[in-house]
């Protein structure tokens, strides 16, 4: 499991300061966010595809990305259809599809594509330790942000912690069934990840103060607003209203 699978790379997203990528990408997600109707989220999803493809992501990376959002989207359309009110267009046995639904779930879904790909895009092009070398310069809480740089610098270590233990119960032959067997051991399987991970952070926490940690972390290089940084602060700026005005939010 590697999170900053898409930070490796020499696109124009990519050298860009962590920095103007939080300012501009934060109120473009909060933009599409609260619009309303089809046109506003469609307009966000190209803009994001657009960041997307100057990013030069792998695209099959992207889309196994994409897949595993869109299965829950994809629940939406299950549910939200046939419980929304408004005039029928399809009925399956005693349930009815209305036309307010399903434009409200394909909203929904332009939504939450948008999103995803601009996040990855301007925000996953960045490594985690820029991401939280920028926040400390915005002014972000020191706790706030050893939060955050922890949580994802570590969860890549927990998920491999977790594939080791998955591995030891497959050696032995374990077949998950609908038994108290199966529930009891995947009940030590939680148990185990959990005394693990805490062993592992007393570990860390003893190494970072062997290394003089006193609760913050001390930069040795710092950030430098560049021409192509006001460029793509100005467009984003631009592509910002511009979908504040189509999506009339």
């Amino acid at each position: 499991m590697h999170l900053e699978e898409f930070a490796e790379g020499s696109s124009y997203l990519h050298r860009l300061d962590p920095r103007v990528k939080f300012i501009t990408v934060i109120p473009f997600i909060f933009v599409i966010a609260l619009m309303h109707g089809l046109k506003g989220p469609l307009g966000g999803l190209i803009i994001a595809s657009l960041l997307a493809v100057i990013a030069r992501l792998n695209l099959k990376r992207l889309l196994s990305r994409l897949a595993a959002v869109n299965v829950f989207v994809l629940m939406l359309w299950v549910f939200l259809p046939f419980s929304y009110p408004g005039t029928e267009v399809l009925s399956i046995g005693a349930f009815s599809a209305t036309r307010e639904g399903l434009l409200y779930v394909l909203s929904i879904t332009l939504k939450t594509n948008a999103i995803v790909l601009a996040t990855i895009a301007v925000l996953g092009t960045s490594e985690v330790f820029s991401l939280a070398h920028a926040l400390v310069h915005l002014k972000v809480p020191d706790k706030l942000v050893h939060l955050f740089f922890f949580f994802y610098r570590y969860i890549s270590v927990l998920h491999e912690e977790y594939t080791r233990l998955r591995n030891a119960m497959k050696i032995r032959c374990f077949r998950a069934r609908s038994n108290m067997h199966t529930y009891r051991t995947y009940a030590y399987l939680v148990g185990m990840l959990i005394v693990r991970s805490y062993e592992r952070s007393q570990r860390i926490y003893k190494a970072m103060l062997c290394r003089g940690f006193k609760g913050q972390f001390l930069l040795m290089s710092h950030f430098r607003l560049r021409k192509e940084d006001i460029v793509f602060g100005v467009f984003m700026a631009f592509a910002i209203i511009s979908l504040g005005v189509i999506g009339n939010f």
